[in-house]
């Protein structure tokens, strides 16, 4: 079941399902980062050093980049609100869990890395399925701002929780951050099904879900043609290095910090770079948006928003490696993290330029490509901080990844379609 396209009647309900589905992303990225924001706290309660940390940390990218493509094709043919719905539920029943589930195992290492690798198959669908959804729904003049807008809840949610899960982590303990963002999660998706869908539409999700994985087995994606342009691969290949950077700074930057200036205080540097992010992604929407509408060539504005979000936040992050003020430090990682934002405006809405037919697929490639490569980079980051002692080792490796994806990007990458032949359009 494909979702219409949004017609000018239903543009109040359109801007409902927008704040809907920007809330979703703020608690998606709340339950996430219970573990980065709680790192050192869960590694003096249970005794781990950095290798270990970097063990568990990593776990939840492996879990992630198994679920990415499926999820992307499953919502192509069914509608991604349905298959965010139900993987919501399940992550936030999970978050709530799990520190219920600690006092009954006496393997915390195995039980926590576990549980982050079941966490990451439950969230590893939602940004396909949001990617497929806003390519349906979306008109092409307005998709940059609209991801924009919704990409938002990835920083307020990390804002959230950096703030609040502080707090809760000064007053009550680790445990009381994984029963906030999982109760917050479970409360979005009671008050989505109550307010948004019909009781008819509320049993749909199981069915259309099971009718998803049958065509997804009967249905043969044309992958050789499909990847034979250059394009897919260039914007493939500048996902997967802008995620993993983005994973290894988010799991990492709250330790940098605890570590690096003891003395700060939790709560500046979980929310500063957060709050500074919110309105640079949606500036970086509106300009690429505005810029499109004034006659500038598509790719080009494309380029233009993916060399501030790979190249120039690079360049803050080789900054922070080599700074010892805290000011400057938080400075520094605020427009690090802000900047990149600006890949909302760049690759990300470039799947569905390219493939709109198909984003949710693509984006699911690509995302996997991410998160194994996040694999790897946030466990390195953890093995070259406890072999070398120094953090600027870590934030080179970021610099480092994100210049092959922007220079993959910048060389091939397109906006024009690839799915126009008749092969692509029934996917």
């Amino acid at each position: 079941m494909q979702i219409p396209p949004t017609s000018s009647t239903d543009l109040s309900f359109a801007r409902v399902w927008t704040v809907m589905l920007l809330l979703g992303t703020c608690l998606l990225y709340c339950t996430r980062v219970t573990v980065p924001i709680c790192a050192v706290a869960l590694s003096t309660y249970f005794d781990w050093d950095k290798k270990q940390s970097g063990i568990v940390l990593s776990s939840f990218f492996w879990g992630y980049c198994l679920t990415q493509i499926i999820g992307g094709h499953i919502s192509d043919q069914i509608g991604g609100e349905k298959v965010l719905l139900l993987s919501a539920s399940a992550w936030g029943f999970l978050t709530v869990l799990t520190p219920l589930l600690t006092r009954i195992t006496s393997a915390h290492l195995a039980f926590m890395a576990s549980s982050r690798f079941l966490m990451g198959l439950l969230q590893g669908v939602y940004f396909p399925s949001l990617a497929s959804l806003l390519s349906q729904k979306v008109r092409e003049s307005e998709r940059a701002f609209t991801y924009s807008t919704v990409g938002t809840g990835s920083q307020f949610g990390t804002l959230v929780i950096g703030g609040a899960g502080s707090l809760l982590l000064d007053w009550y303990g680790w445990e009381s951050v994984f029963y906030f963002s999982g109760l917050l999660t479970l409360l979005w998706v009671y008050c989505t099904c109550k307010y948004l869908l019909s009781e008819k539409e509320l049993i749909i999700p199981i069915d259309c879900l099971m009718r998803g994985l049958s065509i997804s087995k009967q249905t043969k994606v044309p992958w050789k043609q499909l990847f034979r342009k250059a394009p897919i691969w260039a914007v493939i290949i500048a996902q997967l290095s802008t995620a993993s950077t983005f994973f290894t700074l988010l799991s990492w930057l709250p330790t940098f910090f605890k570590e690096t200036f003891p003395e700060s205080k939790d709560w500046v540097f979980n929310v500063v770079p957060w709050l500074v992010a919110i309105p640079t992604s949606l500036f970086s929407g509106f300009l690429s948006d505005h810029l499109i509408s004034q006659g500038y060539k598509t790719i080009t504005i494309r380029k233009f928003m993916q060399v501030i979000g790979s190249g120039v936040s690079s360049i803050f992050a080789l900054c922070l490696g080599q700074t010892s003020s805290f000011c400057k430090a938080i400075v520094f990682a605020s427009a690090s993290v802000g900047l990149q934002t600006f890949n909302h405006s760049g690759i990300s809405v470039n799947v569905q330029d390219l493939a709109p037919s198909c984003a949710g697929l693509l984006f699911g490639v690509g995302n996997t490509g991410g998160a194994l490569l996040g694999v790897i980079c946030v466990y390195l980051a953890g093995y070259l901080i406890e072999t070398t002692g120094s953090w600027i080792s870590v934030f080179n490796l970021v610099a480092a990844v994100n210049s092959i994806g922007l220079c993959a990007f910048l060389l091939f990458g397109e906006a024009q379609r690839v799915d126009t032949d008749s092969a692509y359009m029934d996917l």
